[in-house]
């Protein structure tokens, strides 16, 4: 284990729940191949999955984090009620780590620092404290907002409904309660949890940077299809505005297609893009610099 992990107090409860969540996934596999295979409970779980990627794709970091786009109280309420279902924490604290991770990247204030080892990136700055907490001041325009500040009040609670509470009261009306809840609840978790997690591990450690030398960050094909298109992530990194993480037209970024098909209807609108020049003058001056090497 990294040696930074050993100077770091457990966080238990989130390594028990973490744990537990591991646990039922298995138990959710076994129940789908000896107990009972639904069609209707996998297309629950296909359904949450897809609301609450997106929900943390396009809502917790390509529209708070970010404000790579504006949209209305409807949408934003869409997102935080399945971003709680992520159970990656309430948006607020999810935006107030991921800016720090932006203006820190690759330095120590980093919460999830590459250079503390893959799996400290990946899981690990979860499992363990490190003592700091959280630092809300760089996330006020967020705090502004009522409908963060209630998700932020109420998040477990709205973790609990959005996660368990409601895939057991729709999978019993096809009696498949318990199945619902270990297909859409854990096992739906758990895979979103480490499809997310590869952003911050796979995608700062395996691919290639065209637009920027400076941070760890790399554009990573097979990180962009497990996360709705955010592998791209070093035209993020140097681009963290812009609305898009596939910046071209034949990249796969799902998140993208969904918030230019909702701006085509109102549902969201300003979308920011980095105009072509500045695109073209960031490749241009990282293959200047691999020629100087």
């Amino acid at each position: 284990m990294n040696p930074t992990l050993n100077r770091r107090r457990i966080d238990w409860i989130n390594s028990s729940f973490i744990t537990v969540a591991h646990v039922l996934a298995l138990t959710a596999v076994i129940y789908l191949i000896f107990v009972r295979f639904s069609w209707w409970t996998m297309g629950l779980g296909t359904l949450w999955a897809a609301c609450c990627s997106l929900s943390i794709t396009a809502g917790y970091h390509r529209h708070f984090s970010h404000k790579a786009y504006k949209t209305g109280k409807l949408l934003r309420l869409f997102y935080l009620l399945f971003g709680a279902a992520s159970l990656q924490n309430s948006a607020l604290k999810w935006s107030a780590d991921h800016r720090v991770h932006h203006s820190k990247t690759d330095q120590d204030e980093d919460p999830y620092n590459i250079s503390k080892g893959f799996w400290w990136a990946h899981i690990g700055w979860v499992l363990f404290r490190d003592g700091r907490g959280t630092d809300y001041s760089g996330v006020k325009d967020l705090s502004a907002d009522p409908l963060v500040r209630f998700q932020h009040r109420f998040y477990v609670p709205l973790a609990v409904l959005m996660g368990a509470v409601i895939p057991f009261a729709l999978g019993s009306l096809w009696g498949d309660a318990l199945g619902a809840v270990l297909v859409a609840g854990f096992l739906r978790l758990v895979i979103q949890w480490h499809s997310t997690f590869s952003v911050n591990s796979v995608a700062h450690l395996i691919g290639k940077r065209p637009y920027s030398l400076k941070s760890s960050a790399r554009d990573s094909f097979i990180t962009a299809l497990v996360t709705l298109g955010e592998g791209y992530h070093n035209f993020h990194h140097r681009f963290q505005f812009d609305y898009r993480n596939g910046v071209r037209w034949f990249h796969f970024d799902p998140t993208k297609w969904w918030l230019a098909a909702l701006s085509k209807v109102g549902l969201t609108w300003d979308l920011k893009r980095v105009p072509k020049e500045a695109i073209e003058r960031a490749r241009r001056e990282v293959m200047a610099s691999k020629s100087m090497v």
